[in-house]
């Protein structure tokens, strides 16, 4: 593999995802080696050693979400690695606001990142704690990536605040089991490698932790999907925001 085909964390990368009509060029922290067409025109991402980041997937999503969740897209938190790359997509969205948690440092971030963080659109916050926010911020919270790295002892924190600041619901992207993912490059920057759980797992945990799920946008979901052949590369759950 030639090395220019290659690029790195904190550099442009086009992303095109054609079945979706996602078209991005935005500066990603993937914090993974990801390969491109030797062309460098919009080749749809082909190859991400250790699987694909959720993050990324969600930018593939959008149309699709867009079409599940209609009016609920307006006002959107996304939270997790790679925030800055998924607001600034969604604030090109028509008559949507979006803001952003980043679990993690920003040390080596980008001007669009760094601006986005003066204005306090994206912010840098530990989920295992309370949200800087309010009670039913925001219409719709989508959080990619950041559970993977949590125990069941701060996901019983964590998930009930995402649900608790969203008025129409909680959009969950993450990994499948048996996904590879950089030990290195995780422990560097999350601090511990991935934990990738079965979609049993995480039903099971709903129901445990009463956190219900919205049947209707699921179905909305996986028809909107079906219509436009779009298979995610990650799970996507739906839930239901508190009373």
């Amino acid at each position: 593999m030639s090395k220019n085909l290659f690029i790195y964390r904190h550099h442009q990368i086009d992303l095109v995802a054609k079945r979706t009509g996602v078209v991005e060029s935005q500066r990603m922290v993937a914090g993974q080696w990801i390969e491109r067409g030797s062309s460098g025109d919009g080749d749809a991402v082909s190859k991400i050693e250790g699987g694909v980041p959720c993050s990324l997937e969600v930018l593939r999503a959008l149309p699709v979400l867009k079409k599940a969740y209609g009016d609920s897209l307006h006002k959107v938190l996304h939270v997790g690695p790679d925030t800055c790359a998924v607001v600034s997509q969604l604030l090109r969205e028509e008559d949507t606001e979006a803001w952003g948690v980043e679990p993690y440092d920003l040390d080596e971030a980008g001007a669009n990142c760094k601006r986005l963080v003066r204005k306090a659109i994206v912010r840098v916050a530990d989920i295992k704690f309370p949200l800087p926010y309010r009670a039913k911020s925001f219409s719709l919270v989508i959080v990619s990536d950041a559970l993977d790295y949590l125990s069941p002892r701060y996901l019983n924190r964590t998930l009930p605040e995402l649900a608790r600041v969203s008025t129409d619901g909680v959009v969950i992207f993450t990994g499948y089991p048996g996904q590879q993912r950089p030990k290195v490059a995780e422990l560097s920057r999350f601090g511990r490698p991935a934990k990738l759980r079965s979609s049993s797992w995480w039903i099971r945990y709903f129901f445990q932790s009463k956190l219900e799920e919205n049947e209707s946008a699921t179905k909305k979901f996986e028809q909107a999907s079906s219509k436009r052949s779009y298979k995610p590369a990650c799970q996507v759950f739906h839930l239901k925001s508190l009373p």
